[in-house]
């Protein structure tokens, strides 16, 4: 049976499964790497540009997907807009608007690629910063449902683009690092997030640990298809995170970062707790809700993401963490789909990921990684909370060794990934 592909995918992610499901139908396996040598998919995908590729067909993908990122190519493809892409906006509007913006936003953006972060900072500087001012300024209750309802569609978005921003030091050309370092104190709280609290849990602590036993947001000490389990993990981040990671912090003796980030957590909530004074219910649509939101959002995200854990090796990038190849991953999210690849290098830039996935196709054979389609983090937690492992196996792009798997078979091998560990299997396996 042929595979659905939805045709609202990103055109690199249809290049990409196009890819994949040739793999599949011509049986390419590869070899994967023998339990016990996780060293060698590393090895393999660090090495991934150097490596030439064998089929006529990996080197056409790769050759066509780094056109769209060389501006000195005639198929560069600066990204304005997640919605739409140019092909889906009349000709006139790109010739004389859209087009006329993008050469502006290239000289603004720190890469050329990235005019759609201009054009989201515009928008949360305008619409949603706007809107909650009027909020303060004359509240009714339908236009406050309506400001959270566009604050829930603008949040996977910011938080990507701010996941670009966090790992490099900001998104914006070095004549606009005022705008860089300020506009996220302005939008941070409109999206649910608390001062500075995401770069320091994701990469001051989230990348240092791996999903490993360290790792506050860790899922290894939970079964990750018993929804009892998802609420104390759920329960304990919402209520004692502002606890949880200064602590964390000042057992790795990091006193400057607990200082640091018990100090921007509790300024938050300090400035909520003003402004909750000066109008309760502008507040609660403005900076509550949309807080509680974020944070359940980003556990689904983060169980999603990290559901799968290798009995032989969880400490492996390639067996901890998944690749999704989705519309809301890729196309809304700057291919935060890519998550094995983003653990693997957390620097890479977002549109060069699927190059690379393809480049480094061998390292994920090897390291028996699970690539998956048409489904998004979200949907990964609900479906397993429903243990609804047939619908996974239906979404599993096969690699290596998984090609020919039935989907029975598909089925009971993503069972043993989401086992909780013991402490005793984590004092064996993580060293």
């Amino acid at each position: 049976m042929e595979p659905r592909i939805d045709p609202y995918h990103t055109e690199p992610d249809l290049i990409v499964l196009d890819n994949l499901f040739k793999d599949v139908k011509n049986g390419v396996c590869g070899a994967a790497a023998p339990a016990g040598e996780k060293s060698a998919p590393e090895i393999i995908e660090e090495k991934a540009n150097e490596i030439p590729l064998e089929r006529e067909y990996d080197k056409e993908t790769v050759a066509r997907l780094k056109s769209f990122n060389d501006p000195k190519s005639p198929a560069f493809t600066p990204t304005v807009f997640v919605t739409w892409d140019e092909r889906h906006i009349p000709a006139i509007i790109n010739e004389y608007i859209i087009r006329p913006y993008t050469r502006i936003g290239v000289r603004i953006v720190r890469h050329p690629t990235d005019v759609v972060f201009l054009t989201h900072i515009l928008t949360y500087l305008t619409v949603n910063l706007g809107s909650a001012v009027w909020l303060f300024y004359h509240f009714t209750w339908w236009h406050g449902v309506a400001h959270v309802a566009f604050a829930v569609y603008c949040m996977g978005p910011f938080t990507l683009m701010m996941h670009n921003h966090i790992h490099n030091g900001g998104v914006l050309a070095k004549a606009w690092a005022w705008l860089d370092l300020s506009f996220p104190y302005v939008a941070y709280p409109l999206m649910g997030h608390t001062w500075n609290s995401y770069y320091y849990h994701h990469v001051k602590h989230h990348h240092v640990e791996g999903n490993g036993p360290g790792d506050l947001s860790s899922t290894i000490r939970y079964q990750r298809d018993e929804l009892l389990h998802f609420l104390h993990y759920l329960g304990r981040f919402m209520f004692l995170v502002w606890l949880d990671l200064p602590l964390y912090f000042l057992r790795k003796n990091k006193a400057g970062l607990a200082m640091r980030a018990c100090a921007w957590e509790l300024a938050s909530y300090a400035f909520y707790y003003v402004v909750a004074k000066l109008h309760p219910r502008a507040t609660t649509f403005v900076f509550l809700l949309p807080l509680v939101i974020m944070r359940i959002a980003l556990m689904m995200g983060n169980w999603g993401q990290h559901a799968f854990v290798d009995e032989l090796e969880p400490d492996s990038d390639f067996r901890s963490s998944i690749t999704l190849i989705d519309v809301t991953s890729n196309r809304f999210s700057f291919n935060d789909g890519y998550h094995t690849a983003h653990h693997l290098n957390p620097l890479r830039h977002w549109r060069e990921q699927p190059v690379h996935f393809i480049q480094a196709k061998e390292a994920y054979r090897a390291g028996r990684a699970l690539v998956f389609h048409n489904i998004d983090y979200f949907m990964m937690t609900v479906t397993l909370l429903r243990k609804d492992y047939k619908h996974l196996a239906s979404c599993l792009v096969p690699m290596g060794d998984q090609i020919g798997m039935s989907q029975v078979e598909i089925a009971e091998m993503l069972k043993t990934k989401t086992r909780k560990f013991s402490e005793e299997d984590i004092k064996k396996k993580f060293k």
